[in-house]
């Protein structure tokens, strides 16, 4: 064997061996890595998780997103949030956050869905003032009074009094898993204590009326309602009398005619 054979032998020994090297050096590496330190655990929805329905085990799941797009009250753990009620509308793949979960503490998960400063109450709705049955669970609303302004109920002002309150539940459901139009008796709202005050005032001074909200429109801006126009048309004005008065003065008889407000006198 020629030395020049044994030169590219031994040069193919020594690279076979240097790339088994990088290779075992590389593995090695890739085994004991640590976790990559821009990215972190986040549970997410795996289905749609209506607004006041109670969060599952199966209903969610962990996946690792970079830390600068997690938001801070979102959940690292399934634990935290399975058994926390759905406070909105959850879509599959939304990140479960504490903002979007209220905890369930026993009773109705209708309590749960209160928030802490603010309370429910309930109204007695018809298929008119429930917006034709289009209201659901989640829906904001305004509500209009109308109170009558005379004891013979012929005038009548109207004006909105509560603006851009949540519907916490319609009769005794508080999912909205129903989209087709529905007649109801009763609408729970949620208010804050004076805004309770005040639509129990003007239930005892008269009729409620519920009005539908975008819900992209948050603005308030209650506006004061000129007098509706009365009920019954008013009568026409007598027209003026014509009063004739007959005398007699020196120079003969005295004749005084009066319309409206305005008298002559003419002598004969």
């Amino acid at each position: 064997m020629s030395s020049r054979t044994l030169t590219l032998v031994g040069v193919s020994l020594v690279m076979g061996l240097g790339a088994a090297w990088m290779a075992d050096s590389w593995l090695s590496s890739r085994l004991n890595a640590s976790p990559d330190d821009h990215l972190r655990s986040v549970v997410v929805a795996t289905v749609e998780i209506p607004f006041g329905q109670m969060v599952e085990a199966q209903q969610v799941t962990t996946m690792r997103m970079p830390m600068d797009t997690i938001p801070d009250d979102a959940f690292d753990s399934t634990d935290k949030a399975v058994g926390k009620i759905a406070t909105f509308d959850i879509l599959k793949g939304d990140i479960m956050r504490g903002a979007r979960l209220s905890e369930h503490l026993g009773g109705s998960t209708l309590a749960s869905l209160i928030a802490t400063d603010k309370r429910a109450i309930s109204v007695r709705v018809d298929d008119v003032v429930g917006v034709g049955g289009f209201l659901l669970p989640g829906n904001r609303v305004d509500v209009l009074a109308t109170k009558r302004t005379d004891g013979a109920g012929n005038n009548a002002v109207s004006k909105t009094i509560l603006e851009n309150l949540r519907v916490l539940a319609v009769d005794q459901t508080a999912g909205t898993d129903k989209t087709q139009p529905v007649v109801v008796r009763a609408v729970t709202l949620e208010m804050t204590t004076a805004e309770a005050e005040t639509l129990v005032t003007a239930q005892t001074e008269g009729k409620l009326q519920l009005t539908l909200r975008n819900p992209l429109n948050d603005q308030k801006k209650i506006a004061t309602v000129a007098p509706a126009a009365p009920i019954m048309a008013m009568a026409a004005a007598p027209a003026p009398k014509r009063v004739v008065r007959r005398g007699n003065g020196e120079g003969g008889g005295v004749l005084t005619i009066i319309r409206g407000t305005q008298a002559s006198v003419i002598k004969r």
